[in-house]
């Protein structure tokens, strides 16, 4: 009777729970949910059934509302939500389909054909079949042989394969393979001269090339997995125990999470992984939050590779538009890749059959205690006294791991109480190498396009940039974009026993040209401001890009690689706010032709002063490989930081409480 009883109420609590979450009321930038992916299936199936059409589904994601109708929703958030659409890029008949589904009359709205270069997101379905293809496929199972190799320890991957001119392409992919035996590090043991090309659309191996062979890597020395380490083992780290006596300090309603000063929503795309939108920060004087971020994501990663060999010359990848960062979006370990504070949310995209798939712990969330400093100082001027004050500083991080194929792509938001937010990057994983007969340096005559990092192990040079989204509007939409240039000025009339120091001269840009900078050539404070809105003694508020290391692209600008990344050409971009305007590289980057970039985009050199504008941001890394990287490289970190300029009147952090502190034995007051 007792069992039955708790079944019973365990039965009404589900309900209570399911009518709880099924009458949320969604956010109109929401991610899409599960039940929604199997609804856009469903409307766009009705159309195009599986008994007569065979319809993959390559992009599935949130047709954003316009701005005005997100800001009018806003300002009664209790009113009627607008519609639900989708924007959807399936494939059918060979042919390249962009689909708007409206979700709440459960119709499509447009269906058209894209006839451009370029073709869309890859699958991870797809994927995975194509790198099956060559275990059944009788020209590659013969050179596996010839090799002395154990066919079934050999894996292939799949490559993309650039544009170098051609006018007309079918969607094939490459396939290079690995040897696995002796090691999980599969990567570093290519199998080389062996290149298959697999026609997509017909999933099928359309060339096959055997050029060469050279020595396999040794597996020796390169597992990574903990279990399968022997002695001698490196210092073992003691750990920290982080105690928050009141508990976490942020909160989260559905997908808006509020700490401190802040609050913003968080959402997932296939592409882009996270994207952060609504950012504002509480104005302790004004009394009121005030607007910086409408919305920002990773628009883009190119990652060009630097040998021009048959084998390696069209390794020059689009890790967002032609993979996914979302869709590469890995589960998170606790206590591994977020502390013991974290809280872990799950993020879900849609199958190339439609059908919704999990990501458990896609993202987690964190106030980060990291030992630095808020704000400090000590005064000793004063006769008799000594006077410190300290603010130990609290960060909240909202973080992602995206792994695409060999790297692993830290993503981190982290908001400061102060106002900034620093966006940071880390790039770890499983360096991208070429099998040799080298085994030293001294044998080595020609170029090999990278760095011997062991026996037959060649690290090639390469490059990774990233291009971030960034619309700011700072304290509304219509701002402008300064340019504060740092200037030298000669005393040369003996006014001052100085020869010379420097000023500030403000330029403001007019149009989308007077706004493309290039790091290094000219030193300047890049800050978008509202010219509408001063502080009390007259400055107009604004926030300011600081940069990282000043990286530029070294290719040619004509090399076809470039031609397709030449949103990477400027550090800075600036253009008018336009919602199509979200892919850097453009929204078919698979073999596109670089016709629907940034860089063209620019070119119509529009109007940016007090207007609606989107700052875009790259930041890079030159890698030259180094024997640490191998067989798994340390983490490698980069980034920048939107920073308050003028913004508020004062330090908005002076008045802030440090957190309750838990005293260990060791520590004295």
């Amino acid at each position: 009777m007792a069992t039955t009883l708790k079944l019973m109420l365990l039965i009404l609590l589900s309900l209570y729970i399911f009518s709880l979450v099924s009458s949320h009321q969604h956010h109109p930038l929401d991610s899409l949910t599960p039940s929604e992916f199997a609804l856009v299936r469903t409307i766009v199936k009705k159309i195009y059934p599986s008994s007569k059409f065979n319809i993959t589904f390559q992009y599935i994601g949130l047709d954003e509302p316009d701005k005005p109708t997100i800001h009018s929703w806003l300002s009664n958030p209790k009113s009627k939500p607008p519609p639900r659409r989708t924007f959807v890029i399936a494939r059918l008949d060979k042919q390249s389909h962009e689909i708007i589904v409206d979700l709440s009359t459960h119709a499509i709205v447009s269906d058209k054909v894209y006839h451009g270069h370029g073709y869309p997101l890859l699958t991870v379905d797809e994927l995975v079949a194509a790198g099956e293809l060559p275990q059944t496929y009788e020209p590659y199972i013969e050179s596996i042989k010839k090799r002395g190799l154990n066919l079934s320890e050999v894996v292939c991957s799949t490559y993309t394969i650039g544009w170098f001119g051609e006018l007309k392409s079918k969607r094939v992919l490459k396939l290079l393979c690995f040897y696995i035996d002796g090691t999980v590090n599969l990567y570093v043991r290519p199998v080389e001269g062996i290149t298959l090309v697999v026609d997509l659309d017909e999933m099928k191996i359309v060339e096959y090339n055997d050029r060469l062979i050279v020595p396999v890597p040794k597996a020796e020395g390169t597992e990574y997995r903990e279990s399968k380490q022997r002695p001698p083992f490196g210092p073992r780290l003691n750990g920290a125990a982080l105690v928050q006596p009141d508990g976490p300090g942020f909160k989260i309603d559905g997908h808006t999470v509020s700490w401190a000063n802040w609050k913003f929503h968080l959402g997932f795309d296939v592409r882009a992984g996270p994207i952060i939108s609504l950012a504002s920060i509480y104005d302790l004087e004004k009394k009121k939050y005030r607007q910086v971020l409408y919305r920002g994501f990773i628009s883009e990663l190119f990652v060009p590779y630097m040998d021009p060999t048959e084998e390696w010359y069209y390794k020059t990848f689009f890790d967002s538009g032609e993979y996914g960062f979302g869709q590469s979006a890995v589960s998170l370990k606790p206590l591994a890749d977020c502390p013991a504070n974290a809280v872990f949310l799950d993020a879900y995209y849609a199958s190339s059959n439609g059908t919704p798939v999990k990501i458990s712990n896609a993202f987690c969330i964190f106030e980060n205690h990291a030992g630095n400093i808020m704000w400090r100082h000590t005064e000793s001027g004063i006769p008799q006294e000594v006077i410190t004050e300290v603010r130990p500083d609290v960060s909240l991080v909202v973080r992602m791991v995206a792994t695409v194929g060999n790297y692993d792509y830290i993503i981190d938001w982290e908001f400061k109480p102060s106002g900034s937010i620093k966006l940071g990057i880390g790039l770890t994983g499983i360096l991208e190498v070429k099998g040799v007969e080298y085994t030293h340096i001294d044998q080595i005559k020609e170029n090999v396009y990278g760095t011997l990092l062991a026996e037959n192990t060649i690290g090639v040079y390469h490059d990774h940039f990233l291009t971030y989204y960034l619309d700011l509007d700072v304290d509304g939409e219509d701002n402008s974009f300064v340019k504060n240039n740092l200037e030298t000025i000669k005393v040369t009339n003996h006014s001052s026993p100085r020869k010379s120091y420097w000023t500030v001269v403000s330029e403001t840009a007019k149009t989308e040209s007077d706004a493309r900078i290039q790091f290094g050539l000219k030193p300047a404070e890049l800050v978008v401001v509202n010219p509408n809105k001063k502080t009390k003694v007259g400055n107009n508020f604004g926030y300011r890009l600081i940069p990282g290391s000043a990286t530029r692209p070294l290719l040619s600008y004509n090399d076809y690689p470039q031609i397709r990344g030449a949103f990477t050409n400027n550090n800075v971009w600036v253009t008018p706010y336009n919602k199509s305007e979200k892919w850097a590289g453009g929204l078919f980057v698979d073999q596109s032709q670089g016709d629907d970039t940034l860089a063209v985009w620019s070119l119509r050199n529009r109007k940016i002063e007090n207007k609606d504008i989107v700052l875009w941001h790259t930041i890079g890394f030159h890698h030259v490989p180094c024997q640490e990287d191998f067989p798994v490289m340390p983490t490698l970190s980069g980034g920048f930081e939107l920073r308050p300029t003028n913004f508020f009147d004062r330090n908005p952090v002076l008045k802030t409480r440090p957190p309750n502190l838990v005293h260990w034995p060791n520590c004295t007051n």
